[in-house]
């Protein structure tokens, strides 16, 4: 089997990269993506059925394109996104890369008989701020460009499904984390603050709640859908419950051996942040047998490993989100 990744590069990616690259009947995996090749700290071993491709999704949809007739995957997922809370400025770029890249892409690819299944990698926060676990049929309502673009995307896949028999699903994960994450996300950045010393910007004190899941787990998420028959599906996929952002930050600093109250210092928040994300999980774990695994505290202790063995190369890496080309 050949697998294409877009956005391949990311982190949470890499993580599914690793268990594919690691099936018996996978023969070759082809990841693309915007960046050169990255350092150390963001790569998988070097392994003979793994390339990668530089390829930007938004300015250079037409050579992904050609690599994907050339290569022949059987699976494509996209994980390529702009993706950030605070995307009311340069908001079309939202939509250029999540939206219009994305259909281009998918047109590209009707009557592909090679092509058994197109997996989209959504979002949560297209259901808003919740009082109760959002399930997949529920009314979405997305608050900022980002996360109605990652609707938009998804309605435009399952209508190509509907009309075209499109072989698209879509996974909404909950937030992610592990190794190879960006490191002006919360936990990597508080735990490489926590190695030097440095206070810890806790935003709004840290009450707004999302449910945290480790990327081994979205993986094996992924995994279950891909062998799945199904297709036109939305699953979520989560954690059981939401947490505090400030709870997250009591659990690495208890691992990191450091008091809380020296460890942060309270920042007023995203005006444009919801308060609460929560996903209902169900659908998934009674049709495919689905469970997150790894709790919160194995995750982290693995992120801060992470960090420790690569804390030089991660040193000049961002600290707070730059949107890029």
């Amino acid at each position: 089997m050949k697998y294409l990744f877009i956005g391949g590069a990311g982190g949470f990616a890499l993580h599914t990269i690793e268990k594919i690259l690691n099936l018996p009947e996978t023969e070759l995996v082809i990841s693309t993506g915007r960046s050169p090749v990255r350092s150390k700290a963001f790569r998988l071993p070097e392994n003979k059925k793994h390339i990668y491709k530089q390829i930007h999704l938004t300015f250079e949809t037409d050579k992904l394109i050609k690599i994907i007739n050339d290569y022949k995957p059987e699976y494509i997922l996209n994980f390529a996104a702009l993706a950030y809370a605070t995307s009311w400025y340069d908001s079309h770029r939202y939509y250029d890369t999540n939206i219009t890249a994305v259909a281009k892409v998918a047109e590209a690819l009707y009557e592909k008989k090679f092509l058994k299944q197109f997996l989209q990698i959504g979002s949560s926060e297209i259901y808003g701020a919740t009082s109760k676990p959002a399930k997949e049929t529920d009314q979405p309502n997305p608050t900022s460009p980002y996360s109605i673009s990652k609707l938009a995307t998804d309605l435009h896949l399952l209508s190509c499904y509907s009309h075209n028999g499109f072989p698209a699903n879509i996974i909404r994960p909950s937030n992610c984390y592990g190794r190879y994450q960006l490191m002006y996300r919360l936990i990597p950045k508080a735990i490489f603050m926590a190695i030097k010393g440095e206070k810890f910007p806790l935003e709004g004190g840290g009450i707004a709640e999302k449910s945290f899941m480790h990327a081994y787990d979205l993986a094996d998420a992924i995994l279950k859908i891909l062998n799945s028959k199904k297709y036109g599906q939305i699953y979520n996929a989560g954690s059981n419950k939401p947490i505090k952002m400030r709870e997250i930050v009591e659990v690495i600093s208890e691992l990191m051996d450091i008091k809380f109250k020296d460890f942060v210092k309270e920042v007023p928040g995203r005006s444009t942040e919801d308060a609460r994300y929560w996903i209902d999980s169900s659908k998934i774990k009674s049709e495919m047998n689905w469970e997150p695994k790894i709790t919160l505290k194995e995750g982290i202790k693995d992120v801060i490993k992470w960090i420790k063995d690569y804390k030089d190369l991660l040193e000049d890496e961002p600290k707070k989100f730059e949107l890029k080309a």
